[in-house]
């Protein structure tokens, strides 16, 4: 129910019962009033035709002058003698004086010389008995029925009702016009207060009066203008923290409990991938990784703040820190921070240094043995001090080249440049590794339907590529022919490095250019980083690389690169 009604009905309430109250004592003391006046009118009629029949002479006399008073005062009129008999008749005006209950306590009375007035039948009759003197001694009755003071009781008593009602009517409508007054202040208070809690402080409240509901506006006023100095502030410090936002290199996502994205600042749109618009739910964008649970994990009732490292796409590594909500908070942040670069160039600084371990033993292994036969007198004689002179001059040279050629791999590895590509031609720089590879056991040959093949390669990465492949051929093979073959196809040049070796199991085909990798059974020594080199510089130098092995049949493994045609690359 609204206030206005049971405002009313409080005043309504209240005036009936203050008029109910009203009415009953108004009316108790009418009442009282009236029949005391019946009873006044009651005894001076007695007395008067007391007065009268004491100066009669005869028993006629007194009945005449009882039965003219009773007619014209309308009052029934009763005389005894002095021993209680009647001399008047016992039925007078219409009423017999027998039929009273008090008959005879009003006889003893008026006949002791008493005078006594009484009110019977709830108060409709009045009785009065007074003693006679003079010539007449004895007691006179009268009882008098007044009609006109009964109509004058009701009319009061139905003015009175009136009266009331009225009262109640009044009240209630002024109740209702006061509770109208009052609910129209409330509601504007309230409508104040409901702009506030939307955030609208532009519209100030004015009291109307200076009492309890005005105090109220005007606090609530105060509050506002409060509100609106904070808000202000606090819109001034979320715009600079969004500013700040911006300029990260991080991905921030805000959402709440039904992952619904509270914020998202440009970079995180540039990390998933997919519009991450504010209002909208929190998309999952990678196949590999969901994204939303990965979210959703932030407000379970245990969550922590913590930090996990995740690769949704091959060539992306992201750290996602969850950030849950505090205490009653409903908002938790989301960081995307994308860590490929950084885990490239950790990878590549760990790749370098195992690479240069196992590929500088080689030349390093030859330059020792060099000077340890030099110091072993070799150096007395020309000859062959000049040969171990060349050897330490041309493994100097090679870890010269190789060194450079594993910082330009680090680099490329790293994104921090790219590998600078130019003509390499083929047939000398296989010609001069088959050179340097003479084995007793094994013969090295190439085999080039054209000679002057050349591709567009980096030429240090290129042969440290190609003396890999042959340098691990010449280790798993027992005899036989070790042979490069280069083929033009398609504009581009393919180098094949084949084996008459025992082969490959073709569960070991598709793994044996993965680092530290060795075949289970395998006796040969070695650490499984050169072939992983391989694989990497040729994916540095935009080529690609495949094996093909049968057990018992050998081992052919294919560079293919593209070829360089009077001097320029073919697409």
């Amino acid at each position: 129910m609204s206030m206005r009604w049971w405002l009313a009905l409080a005043f309504a309430g209240i005036a009936a019962l203050t008029a109910i109250a009203v009415a009953q004592v108004f009316g108790a003391r009418s009442e009282a009033a009236i029949r005391e006046r019946a009873r006044d009118l009651t005894a001076g009629s007695a007395v008067t035709a007391a007065l009268e029949i004491s100066n009669a002479t005869s028993v006629e006399e007194i009945r005449s002058m009882v039965a003219d008073l009773a007619a014209s005062r309308a009052v029934s009129l009763f005389v005894l003698d002095a021993k209680g008999s009647f001399v008047t008749p016992e039925r007078s005006h219409g009423f017999a004086v027998r039929a009273l209950p008090n008959f005879a306590e009003l006889r003893s009375t008026a006949l002791q010389g008493r005078r006594t007035v009484e009110t019977i039948d709830h108060g409709r009759l009045v009785t009065a008995a007074l003693p006679l003197r003079g010539n007449n001694p004895g007691a006179l009755i009268a009882v008098a029925r007044r009609p006109d003071l009964e109509a004058a009781l009701g009319i009061v008593q139905k003015e009175i009702v009136r009266a009331a009602l009225w009262a109640v009517a009044i009240s209630a409508v002024v109740g209702l016009v006061v509770a109208l007054l009052i609910t129209r202040r409330i509601r504007r208070v309230g409508a104040a207060a409901a702009r506030i809690e939307q955030g609208n402080f532009d519209h100030p409240l004015e009291p109307l009066f200076p009492d309890e509901l005005g105090e109220l506006a005007v606090t609530i006023d105060s509050m506002r203008r409060r509100l609106r100095t904070s808000f202000e502030e606090l819109e001034g410090e979320r715009d600079r923290l969004e500013r700040l936002l911006e300029q990260l290199q991080e991905g921030v996502i805000a959402v709440d409990r039904e992952l619904t994205v509270e914020f998202a600042n440009s970079r995180a749109h540039q990390l998933v991938g997919s519009t991450v618009a504010r209002g909208e739910q929190l998309p999952d964008p990678w196949p590999l990784f969901s994204f939303r649970e990965a979210a959703s994990s932030m407000f379970e009732p245990s969550a922590t703040a913590h930090t996990m490292h995740v690769r949704p796409v091959s060539d992306r590594t992201y750290a996602i820190t969850l950030l849950p909500p505090r205490a009653a908070a409903s908002t938790g942040v989301v960081v995307l921070t994308d860590v490929s670069e950084r885990e490239r160039r950790e990878r590549a600084e760990r790749e370098f240094v195992t690479n240069a371990a196992h590929e500088l033993r080689t030349p390093l292994a030859a330059i020792a043995s060099a000077v340890e036969v030099l110091q072993g007198g070799a150096k007395e004689q020309p000859a062959d001090r000049d040969r171990f002179l060349e050897v330490v001059e041309r493994q100097t040279t090679r870890l010269t080249n190789l060194a450079q050629a594993l910082l330009t791999l680090a680099r490329a590895q790293t994104r921090a440049e790219s590998i600078r590509l130019e003509p390499v031609p083929l047939v000398p720089m296989l010609s001069e590794i088959a050179a340097n590879l003479g084995d007793a056991e094994i013969s090295v040959s190439v085999d080039a339907h054209a000679t002057d093949s050349v591709a567009l390669a980096h030429r240090e990465l290129l042969r440290q590529a190609l003396e890999n492949l042959a340098e691990n051929a010449l280790k798993h093979a027992s005899g036989g022919r070790l042979t490069f073959r280069v083929v033009e196809e398609d504009g581009h040049v393919r180098i094949d490095v084949a084996d008459e070796g025992p082969g490959i199991r073709a569960t070991d085909v598709e793994r044996v250019f993965d680092r530290f990798y060795r075949a289970d059974g395998s006796e040969v020594d070695g650490f499984g980083i050169g072939l992983a080199i391989v694989r990497e510089a040729i994916a540095g130098m935009e080529g690609t690389l495949s094996i093909e092995s049968r057990p018992g049949t050998g081992t052919t493994v294919s560079i293919v690169l593209r070829s360089v045609t009077n001097g320029r690359a073919r697409a």
